[in-house]
């Protein structure tokens, strides 16, 4: 390279030097800052000192809510349990729980009124077999049919002595009629 180009390098980088320190702010920072501070109006404030007793009020008094930490984002601890009176240890013998109640392998699904003895027999469903049980009979070897009601039969189971009440199903044929 020549003297020349080197001379003339060294001014271009003289001349960049200039021109980009010039364009520069003095102060480091976004230009349009130094605009707006001009516009700055500061507070009216009567009593800058801070309020120390007012502070202190507001630590020393507490909330009944629940408290929660507004900066943390987990959900607040579950609230602690209520203690509860402990119950005295059961002494003695234990009582069975009571026995299920009675089901009856059928449906009852209606009923008729002899006219010359004015006798009732109830109609069951018990799979694809229909019995015809009077007041008083047994029937599926192991019910006795009590009583006969407008909607309901009171069957009694005759192994375990218990009652049980079968209310009266609609076929889906009735329960379409207005």
């Amino acid at each position: 390279m020549s003297r020349r180009t080197l001379y003339l390098l060294a001014v271009l980088v003289i001349v960049a030097a200039i021109g980009y320190f010039s364009r520069r702010p003095g102060v480091p920072g976004i230009r349009g800052v130094l605009a707006s501070d001009a516009k700055f109006k500061p507070l009216d404030v009567q009593e800058p000192q801070l309020r120390l007793d007012l502070l202190q009020e507001l630590q020393t008094v507490k909330s009944s809510g629940d408290q929660r930490n507004i900066f943390v984002a987990t959900p607040p601890p579950p609230p602690k349990p209520v203690d509860q009176p402990k119950e005295e240890p059961f002494m003695g013998p234990r009582v069975p729980p009571p026995p299920p109640p009675v089901q009856v392998p059928a449906q009852f699904f209606g009923y008729a009124v002899e006219t010359a003895s004015g006798k009732r027999l109830a109609f069951f469903s018990s799979g694809d077999d229909v019995l015809v049980v009077a007041e008083g009979d047994t029937f599926l070897n192991n019910y006795r049919l009590v009583h006969i009601g407008n909607d309901s039969a009171d069957v009694e189971q005759i192994s375990s002595g218990r009652h049980a009440s079968v209310p009266l199903v609609q076929s889906p044929e009735d329960s379409a009629k207005p």
